[in-house]
């Protein structure tokens, strides 16, 4: 009997440690690694105010510290770019905390950066702030616009007094959160491409929260190209032409200036030679005088003065700055004018003073296409009937006494595998 009660023990034995393999395997078949190995805090350091952190049976428990100033948070000391992180997390005593990601520290040691929020009991759970940055900035409090059904339809999921599942995606300039499997916050945005994890616990009465099975797949990391590159003999125009040359030239600082008179019908443009379909670009600016000049995305050439038909990302001077405009191909090809636009909000952001930068940035994936200007986002629009790719370049407008300035023109490419993850 001793010896059947061996052997039974050591078929159990084997079986439970190839299940454990089993798992094992599987998890390594999907990418993921965890971050947390369930016993330590190896690895993990403390910035901010004044909780604590420490592992109890296999999970990470930060504690609120009752009445002290600033947030506190546990970073992961390394750096991720594109990912999909996942972990549970569990109330023990109802506070605020979050998730950072792509994050980063100031001297000062303030934590700051993308933050997928944890509000037990409320729909602002799996939101997006800008912890130390955008949040509660120009009226928003919120990166996303995440509609109230979705808000309300992930909010009951949330169980109270158990684990909750939490899924980040990070691809480009996509930003996803999952809240117990249901979708919650979408948005493109382009301040952060790379930066650690952190788990916040914020300062306020109380607060306990427990996290567990931390792991990540990591996707590499999206790094700008420059279409503006200072060489040996100064800065010079890369992988794009300019069509009526003699309107640009390059100061030693790096700004590419166009300017002609109102003799010149038309318009100088900067074109890139290869056409991108889903993308994230952006470009410093000034305007100094004119019609009006734009960013343009997903365009092709046309037989007319103004070479391009297609999407413009507004620079006007005025409430229209990222605003889309549709531009005609000339006879039989026509425009369609304003597809989105948000000049009420465009004033309160838009830099004003004379030889003042703007920056103006344009993401587009599929029919989706969003704005920004100076970080904030201007128009989030899906649109079927947009163009799927073409050229992007930069315009001063003709007929017109007109001058611009440019700098730190840039693109993010996304590719048909990113795009995949995006849409999934």
């Amino acid at each position: 009997m001793r010896k059947m009660l061996c052997i039974l023990a050591a078929l159990v034995a084997t079986v439970a440690c190839s299940t454990a393999v089993s798992t094992v395997s599987a998890q390594e078949e999907d990418g993921f690694v965890s971050i947390f190995d369930g016993k330590s805090l190896d690895g993990w350091a403390v910035h901010g105010g004044s909780a604590k952190y420490k592992v109890d049976d296999g999970c990470v428990v930060g504690e609120c510290v009752p009445n002290t100033e600033g947030n506190t948070f546990l970073v992961y000391e390394k750096s991720y770019g594109n990912f999909i992180l996942k972990l549970d997390f569990k109330v023990d005593v109802p506070g605020n905390s979050g998730v950072q990601f792509r994050s980063h520290i100031s001297d000062a040691d303030r934590v700051f950066g993308y933050q997928c929020e944890i509000a037990p009991g409320d729909p602002d759970t799996a939101r997006i702030y800008d912890e130390g940055r955008r949040g509660h900035q120009k009226g928003r409090v919120w990166l996303d616009n995440t509609s109230d059904d979705v808000l309300k339809a992930s909010l009951e999921t949330y169980k109270a007094d158990d684990w909750n599942s939490l899924e980040i995606q990070a691809i480009g300039p996509s930003l996803r959160t999952w809240l117990n499997g249901v979708p919650v916050a979408n948005i493109f945005d382009y301040k952060d491409f790379e930066g650690f994890f952190g788990l916040q616990i914020h300062q306020g009465t109380q607060g306990t929260i427990r996290w567990k099975n931390i792991r990540v797949k990591d996707l590499g990391v999206s790094e700008w190209k420059s279409f503006f590159v200072k060489g040996d003999e100064g800065w010079k125009i890369v992988d794009a032409y300019t069509f009526v040359p003699e309107c640009w030239s390059f100061t030693d600082d790096g700004v590419l200036v166009g300017q002609h008179d109102d003799t010149e019908a038309r318009d100088g443009l900067v074109v890139s030679h290869i056409p991108y379909a889903d993308f994230v670009a952006k470009v410093d600016y000034v305007f100094k005088g004119g019609v009006n000049s734009a960013l343009y995305f997903r365009a092709h050439e046309v037989d007319t003065p103004w070479l391009l038909r297609g999407c413009q990302d507004e620079i006007a001077g005025n409430g229209k700055e990222a605003a889309i405009w549709h531009t005609s191909g000339g006879p039989g090809l026509p425009g369609r004018g304003w597809l989105g636009a948000d000049d009420e909000f465009v004033e309160t952001i838009r830099n004003k003073g004379e030889n003042e930068w703007n920056e103006i940035a344009v993401a587009a994936v599929g029919d989706r296409v969003v704005t920004f200007l100076n970080g904030f986002r201007v128009v989030d629009l899906t649109d079927p009937q947009i163009e799927k790719d073409g050229k992007l370049g930069l315009q001063l407008h003709g007929g017109s006494q007109g001058q611009m300035w440019f700098k730190n023109w840039q693109v993010i490419k996304i590719t048909p595998e990113q795009r995949a993850l995006i849409e999934r």
